[in-house]
């Protein structure tokens, strides 16, 4: 059993997460985890979870947290691991091994490491150390004092073991590490003036004088404009060393000019002296120089930031839509930042293609993999651009309090910061064009990769992005996925019945998946008997559902966001017999004029709940007929721009997340 305060307060038990509840248990734990094999007294708690004045049950809602934190330890396990949330009187005690929290593992590894005396020994203790960091410390608990107290006191135990990492590999002549350690603790602590002057050390030591020298003016100005102070002894002395450093050099390059192989005079020297007599300034430069932290996009003490989900689980297959995805963002011609739209219908893999791809290409991107879900086509409302930015910014080290609050700054900051950046941005589950263009990277560097079941065609009027269309699976890669979901050799017993699975599925990746869970649960199975089952068109969509996903759940939310009118087309188009029809058929299903039908009938294809095969000639799918026909596009958007019918909690993963 692992305690965790160094991030979100969490319990584990083996591999599982113990619940844990609402932010006051969770602050009740971390309370006795800050002190444990001590007693905490009640009113201890009570003042610490309460802010202002506690109300007057106050001891019984801390009573009853205790009570169920004690139930949680105890299913988790506690016991066996010498684990006691004991009360005595009017007080709490959490007995257990210390060692099983993070906290004092950390404080036991920054004590073992002697980073000047044995530095080599030192890096892995303390990167380690830092390793157990999960987030900012506490998190997840109430917004008090003494929680606030507590997390700034482990937050500079942290930011001291970065310092002393730092001079380990300064003692080793490993100043690119020590800068890239230094680097995102310094972004998020600017007003630490020993961190910044340690950070401008292993900058010049890297022949990075101009960073250096910037970030002695940038906190400089912070300083007097935040605080009305100047800089303390530590920064003014790693500024004057640099200086005197720099006057040395420049002395002795005087004195025996370089020459190079052609006996060329080298290069004039970097820096020149303002006539202000301010410091040394670089021509031309400043900071996000070459193979600066800046430029390569340090976000933390690990790199770049990372923020890509798992690849897809047995992903196979669809090798013409990534080479596709490949020639568009890999198009350098136009000197344009490459966009990509992965666009198809609900459950055909839009996301699992687009992840794939990322996971495929992310060495190409040094500086940084972004992703975030903006929920287009989910339950709730879709994710503001404002929200995606703040995680983005924060990502590439900007500090929370500098985030901007309206997007637009913040989407100027971002493409500011990201503009000489090799980033890779995924942007899954998109509603519409003007959720996505203030998240676009402008850096001819970087590309982006959007995935909608629209076609987000404004995206390609304004911005020239290249679509990318996915298909259903046909039967060959259908039965690949059955397989590698079952095994080969239960697909290959009865192929003629995966092939009738492949198509009772409409080919989509995520039916396939539901299937294959279906009959996983079921090893006794036959693919035929599952065949059989689905046959019955009244069965088939609950059979295809598995738990929190399905083809019912992914149909319900791209109908949810149709109006009223184009929600009653799609149910009469359910009446045709056989999948196929033009708008004059069309009109005739649903009871109106062929040319409003033609309109509906273009919105439902750019939705892709209908595909328009050749001028004039729309057919949907089975699985959307019976959908449709049961009721589900009974919902749809008002005319006047209201919700209708929303999700039920079924759930089901936009964009398929499979195939």
């Amino acid at each position: 059993m692992e305690f965790s305060l160094l991030g979100p307060i969490s319990v584990l038990s083996g591999s599982e997460e113990l619940s844990l509840g609402p932010a006051k248990r969770r602050s009740v734990l971390a309370l006795l985890l800050l002190q444990p094999n001590t007693t905490v007294p009640l009113e201890q708690l009570i003042d610490s979870l309460w802010e202002d004045e506690p109300p007057e049950h106050a001891r019984t809602v801390v009573q009853g947290h205790v009570s169920r934190l004690r139930a949680t330890l105890a299913a988790g396990g506690a016991e066996a691991f010498g684990i006691e949330l004991a009360t005595h009187g009017s007080a709490y005690l959490l007995r257990l091994p210390e060692e099983l929290i993070d906290a004092h593992r950390f404080g036991e590894l920054v004590a073992l490491a002697r980073p000047e005396a044995a530095p080599a020994d030192a890096i892995p203790l303390l990167r380690e150390a830092l390793g157990l960091w999960r987030g900012p410390a506490l998190t997840g608990t109430v917004t008090s004092p003494p929680f606030a107290a507590a997390a700034h006191a482990l937050e500079e135990r942290r930011l001291s073991a970065v310092e002393a990492l730092a001079r380990a590999y300064g003692a080793l002549g490993e100043n690119e590490q020590a800068a890239a350690v230094l680097y995102s603790a310094a972004v998020n602590h600017p007003l630490r003036e020993g961190l910044i002057a340690a950070l401008m050390r292993a900058l010049f030591r890297t022949g990075r004088q101009s960073d250096a020298l910037e970030w002695f003016h940038r906190t400089r100005r912070l300083l007097s404009e935040e605080l009305g102070v100047d800089p303390g002894e530590r920064l003014r002395s790693a500024y004057e060393e640099i200086l005197r450093a720099e006057t040395a050099d420049d002395a002795r390059k005087t004195a025996e000019p370089t020459r190079g192989a052609t006996g060329a005079p080298a290069e004039e020297r970097v820096f020149h002296v303002k006539h202000d007599g301010d410091a040394p300034a670089p021509r031309g430069g400043g900071t996000g120089g070459a193979g600066s932290p800046a430029q390569t996009g340090r976000s933390g003490s690990g790199g770049a930031p990372r923020l890509l989900p798992r690849p897809p689980a047995r992903f196979l297959g669809r090798q013409a839509e990534l080479h596709a995805l490949t020639d568009v963002l890999t198009d350098r011609t136009t000197g344009e930042s490459p966009l990509a739209v992965v666009a198809g219908p609900a459950g055909v893999g839009k996301t699992a293609c687009a992840v794939q791809w990322a996971h495929l290409h992310a060495g190409s991107f040094p500086d940084g993999q972004l992703f975030a879900d903006l929920r287009g086509f989910g339950e709730g409302d879709e994710t503001a651009p404002a929200e995606v930015l703040r995680d983005f910014l924060q990502a590439l080290g900007t500090p929370p309090e500098r985030v901007p609050s309206s997007a637009q700054a913040a989407s100027a900051l971002f493409r500011s910061l990201v503009a000489e950046r090799r980033v890779l941005v995924v942007l899954d589950n998109a509603r519409s064009s003007a959720q996505v263009r203030p998240l676009l990277p402008g850096g001819p560097h970087c590309v982006t990769v959007v995935t909608s079941r629209s076609r987000l065609d404004g995206l390609v009027a304004t911005d020239c992005a290249r679509p990318v269309g996915l298909q259903a699976l046909g039967h060959e890669e259908g039965a690949a996925l059955l397989g590698a979901m079952l095994g080969s050799d239960r697909v290959a017993e009865d192929p003629a019945a995966a092939r009738e699975l492949v198509d009772l599925c409409d080919g989509l990746p995520l039916a396939l998946r539901a299937a294959a869970a279906q009959l996983t649960a079921r090893p006794r199975w036959r693919l035929a008997r599952l065949a059989s089952a689905l046959r019955d068109e009244r069965r088939r969509l609950a059979l295809l559902s598995a738990e929190d996903t399905g083809i019912a759940a992914a149909l319900r939310v791209s109908v949810a966001r149709l109006s009223a009118d184009d929600a009653r087309l799609l149910r009469a188009l359910a009446n045709s017999p056989d999948g196929h029809l033009n708008a004059s058929a069309a009109a005739a299903l649903a009871g109106s004029d062929q040319e409003r039908t033609q309109d509906g009938l273009e919105r439902l294809a750019e939705m892709h709940l209908v595909d328009e095969e050749a001028t004039d000639v729309y057919t949907i799918s089975a699985l959307t007929q019976l959908f449709a026909r049961d009721g589900g596009a009974e919902g749809g958007r008002r005319p006047d721009g209201g919700a209708g019918t929303e999700p039920d909690g079924s759930g089901g993963r936009p964009g398929g997340g499979a195939g």
